[in-house]
């Protein structure tokens, strides 16, 4: 619906085009920045937003919308196990959830990727190492993707999974709502989480930069703003568009979070990623 307003009122015809998740997307815009493959990126987010700007790809970066990155956990598993769920993911390394936590592996995720800067930020560049030492001999779970975690190792996903804790999104129990009751039947650790913002702008040398801004100012629209929670399951920039009432009741927008501000995402990222690919898989 969004796409056919856009296209009835700016008079341009829209083209997706889909290039995986932000670290392959932002990439491949680095390698094609001379003749780019669009004329407005949408996806890029705050961990490599630095990378656009520094190689001079995009121009009128714009923020459209954000989410937050957090535990989720099963209500329905831990009162069946009679167990009390955990209210911060440092409580994970505790034997008593043992063989019950699912992340995604942070060199082929954002989450993952996300997730891994919010435990440096948290513990130190000393110390988050032995975190997911503590992660892994308490038998962690990896998945390439979210859609992997989620959906098949998720004991509330709709599969058979085996995982009662997944990393996902604070926004992720207004899914879960069970029609019957009225009731989510997961809820969010909304603690020490990490805020991704995504950005859309448009490409430098783009050969329609017109219709690009044309694009950039409808994504800032009320109508399209408020499509953000329905869509794409993430929380809209505009602060002012009401959230629908199961994201109210039961996916507010987490108010912990991780400070980041200090950590160069840029220089650090590969040697991280390095470094937890050997913690995790030892």
């Amino acid at each position: 619906e969004q796409i056919a307003q856009f296209e009835s009122e700016s008079g341009f015809e829209l083209e997706l085009i889909k290039m995986g998740d932000t670290g392959a997307l932002t990439n491949q815009l680095v390698l094609t920045k001379n003749a780019p493959v669009a004329d407005v990126v949408y996806g890029i987010d705050n961990t490599f937003a630095s990378v656009a700007l520094e190689n001079d790809i995009v121009e009128d970066l714009q923020q459209v919308n954000y989410g937050d990155v957090c535990f989720n956990y099963d209500k329905r598993w831990f009162a069946k196990a009679g167990l009390t769920p955990p209210t911060t993911w440092r409580e994970l390394t505790d034997k008593k959830y043992e063989g019950l936590t699912v992340v995604q592996n942070p060199t082929t995720s954002s989450t993952g990727l996300a997730f891994l800067f919010a435990t440096i930020g948290a513990l130190g560049e000393d110390n988050w190492p032995l975190w997911w030492a503590k992660m892994r001999d308490n038998g962690l779970k990896v998945t390439a993707g979210w859609e992997d975690a989620y959906y098949i190792e998720f004991t509330a996903g709709g599969g058979e999974g085996k995982y009662p804790i997944v990393l996902s999104y604070s926004s992720s129990p207004a899914f879960t709502v069970d029609e019957a009751d009225g009731d989510s039947t997961t809820a969010s650790i909304n603690s020490e989480c990490f805020r991704q913002i995504e950005y859309a702008g448009v490409l430098k040398n783009a050969k329609n930069p017109e219709g690009a801004r044309a694009l950039l100012a409808f994504m800032q629209t009320k109508e399209f703003q408020a499509a953000m929670p329905g869509a794409n399951y993430v929380y809209p920039i505009d602060e002012s568009v009401e959230l629908p009432e199961a994201w109210a009741k039961f996916a507010p927008a987490s108010e912990s979070f991780v400070d980041v501000s200090g950590l160069d995402f840029d220089a650090n990222r590969k040697t991280w990623q390095k470094q937890w690919l050997e913690i995790v898989q030892k």
